[in-house]
């Protein structure tokens, strides 16, 4: 069996690179508008049940708040890890109203 030159090895390497490319954008993709797909829902349902609620601290706090209690699959919460992490300058969910001053 002849051998396969650096040059052909190469060229076959980078067209396994260009297509794991291509599959990594469309895994990507799939996410973005699986997050979409969810945080509109939400909304949906909020605008829906609780017409009068404020989204008061802002919108990223507030969906900090509710995404939690809204996303019931692991998979759906895994999306929102970036999201879901409490902020630095925001005090964790667990602590307001505590009545502990430090």
């Amino acid at each position: 069996m002849a051998r396969k030159t650096i040059g052909e090895r190469l060229a076959q390497l980078e067209a396994q690179r260009k297509t794991l490319q291509i599959r990594l954008g469309k895994q990507e993709r799939a996410i973005d508008t699986r997050r979409k797909v969810l945080i509109g829902a939400l909304v949906l349902h909020r605008l829906e049940n609780d017409r009068d609620v404020p989204i008061g601290g802002g919108l990223a706090a507030w969906l900090r708040s509710e995404l939690p209690k809204f996303l019931t699959r692991d998979g759906d919460r895994d999306l929102f890890d970036d999201l879901l992490k409490p902020q630095l300058h925001e005090p964790s969910l667990g602590k307001v109203g505590s009545g502990s001053a430090v």
